[in-house]
């Protein structure tokens, strides 16, 4: 039988490669996509991508998704508390593992893996010490593609937002950034691959600085 398994997912690429290593596994039934949303933008918190671009993505996934809602400003204590009480939700209906995107930040790791097992649950990491050199070149021939949306302009020049994430970008990018962006310097939202029934369409909005240092790239839904 298979294990009922919860996934925390950005809507990015990391979290589509951790996805798919699951799917593909055959071990587990994804009951629910887990995503934060900042409540004031309407946006999936970090990589700010509209919520109705991740309520399509969950659709073509055919898997429910599950809002974590934050507000602008939240403290770490008030997401914390948010989230305690949705993994409750789901230790109530007997689910006690929770997937993740993380690859090799083992102080996030010890973090996640701290705060689930207060809930009495355990964290998977599908990904974890994959060379991201590696995978950011398998996620390209696997046939996912993503978008950048947003970029963190103290390690990556703001001109990275609203680029393709393929071949190109990757031989683009600075030796001092991680090919995964696993040190923040990017985000992004993935708009195809072989975990969904068909691609999903938007146009490159406006560029937006927030905070003098992130820039996000509007995707607007075609």
């Amino acid at each position: 039988m298979k294990k009922r398994l919860l996934f925390c997912w950005s809507g990015g690429k990391d979290s589509a490669l951790a996805l798919w290593e699951v799917l593909k596994s055959n071990r587990y039934n994804v009951v629910a996509l887990l995503t934060t949303v900042t409540r004031d933008y309407d946006r999936i918190s970090m990589h700010g991508v509209r919520r109705n671009l991740l309520e399509k993505q969950a659709a073509l996934l055919n898997i429910p998704l599950e809002i974590v809602w934050i507000e602008k400003g939240s403290s770490n204590e008030d997401y914390e508390k948010q989230m305690r009480e949705m993994l409750l939700k789901y230790k109530k209906r007997r689910i006690s593992q929770v997937a993740f995107g993380d690859i090799f930040l083992e102080d996030l790791r010890k973090y996640r893996e701290d705060k689930l097992a207060e809930a009495g649950m355990k964290a998977i990491f599908p990904i974890w010490k994959r060379n991201t050199t590696d995978l950011a070149h398998e996620f390209i021939r696997a046939g996912f593609k993503a978008v950048i949306s947003c970029v963190d302009t103290k390690l990556l020049d703001a001109s990275f937002a609203g680029r393709e994430f393929n071949e190109k970008f990757l031989s683009d990018l600075p030796a001092s950034v991680d090919p995964c962006g696993e040190n923040g310097e990017f985000h992004s939202f993935v708009q195809a691959g072989p975990i969904f029934k068909k691609p999903i369409f938007f146009a490159l909005g406006e560029r937006v600085m927030r905070e003098e240092r992130f820039c996000f790239c509007d995707l607007v839904p075609a």
